[in-house]
């Protein structure tokens, strides 16, 4: 019998994030390819969820993110690949010809930046990382390459609240498990707390719908 291949909606996403990764920037080289990078991740609301940094080229560490090369991130139930709609990509080519040392502030300083950028767009003013960033002062930062990652006939699936609220509630008690077993850091309990805020509000928005007309049933007697 045949080896079956990974599920059709599966195999779409990573086509999808292959050509997000293959997109040239303004130097004629795939973003994907740049050595030096910070990424960012956004849900189906356009809430930013997590941002990371690379040294070993973008579109390594993205591909561990969100295929089946799994990162701590994932591992400990910090991040659902599922939730990731967009991805948001600053190559830092310039720092290539620096030394490690100095690459590495500048990377850092990248990312802090991002972050920061991250916590002022996010309606919870948070985002899932569980680890403290390296406190710098901002940068300029490089134009951002920023791509959605779902086809679009898989999105009305994905992106329905019952589904999303459905994955949210399993990663917070994946989550909540992984902490009660372990002696963890508080940013992981951050994590956990933020999370919970997230799927509160998706809840309370979901009940919203139906509270507003409560004559409404979905299903018939």
């Amino acid at each position: 019998m045949p080896r079956l291949g990974v599920p059709a909606d599966v195999a779409a996403i990573r086509l999808a994030l292959a050509s997000a990764l293959n997109i040239m920037c303004e130097n004629g080289r795939k973003v994907g390819d740049a050595k030096f990078g910070v990424y960012a991740f956004y849900d189906f609301d356009g809430e930013p969820i997590y941002v990371g940094q690379t040294s070993e080229k973008l579109r390594v560490r993205i591909r561990r993110h969100l295929t089946n090369h799994r990162t701590d991130a994932v591992a400990m139930n910090v991040l659902d690949p599922f939730e990731v709609y967009e991805v948001e990509m600053w190559p830092l080519w310039h720092i290539q010809a620096l030394s490690q040392k100095d690459a590495n502030q500048h990377l850092n300083a990248a990312e802090y930046t991002v972050f920061q950028k991250l916590l002022a767009a996010s309606s919870f003013s948070a985002v899932l990382n569980e680890k403290d960033m390296v406190e710098t002062k901002p940068i300029e930062l490089p134009p951002s390459t920023r791509v959605c990652i779902v086809p679009e006939d898989l999105r009305a699936n994905r992106k329905h609240p019952d589904i999303r609220i459905a994955r949210r509630a399993g990663t917070i008690a994946s989550l909540a498990k992984v902490i009660s077993e372990r002696d963890v850091s508080p940013g992981l309990r951050r994590t956990l707390h933020t999370q919970a805020r997230r799927l509160e509000w998706l809840a309370s928005v979901r009940f919203a719908e139906f509270a507003a007309d409560p004559n409404e049933s979905e299903s018939e007697d």
